[in-house]
């Protein structure tokens, strides 16, 4: 696997030392849902993101997905339902990426298609190995 660079093909076959989670978060909307989006537009989003996927398909380890609405808090309290309404931006997926570095999983993150939403954001954190 070549996974060393995020920017390009690797040189050798030279494994990145460190991993990193990628948390994909949107603003909470308000207000009337946004109109769907066309046939047209939903072909051209599918296309950038199967490019930026193949692109770095030796980075991303694991896509992660998308997650459901809803869901529970676990606390030494109890469970509650979650998440909570004041909330200002709703975690929507993740993704674990392999990168020699903070900037190289940066890259990785930068070019996702994830980004297109206006508001978006992508939190890129290095994964522990101890």
């Amino acid at each position: 696997m070549l996974l060393a660079r995020a920017a390009g093909p690797s040189l050798g076959n030279e494994m990145p030392t460190k991993k990193y989670m990628c948390i994909q978060r949107s603003p909470r909307r308000t207000g009337e849902p946004p109109s769907p989006p066309s046939a047209a537009q939903m072909q051209e989003m599918f296309a950038s993101f199967n490019a930026w996927k193949d692109k770095y398909k030796d980075n991303i380890l694991d896509m992660g997905g998308k997650l459901m609405p809803g869901g529970k808090v676990l606390s030494a309290a109890g469970v509650t339902d979650g998440p909570f309404v004041e909330v200002k931006e709703i975690v929507g997926g993740f993704m674990i990426v392999a990168a020699d570095n903070l900037e190289l999983a940066l890259e990785v993150a930068r070019q996702s298609p994830g980004l297109m939403s206006p508001g978006s954001s992508i939190e890129v954190r290095e994964l522990s190995t101890s």
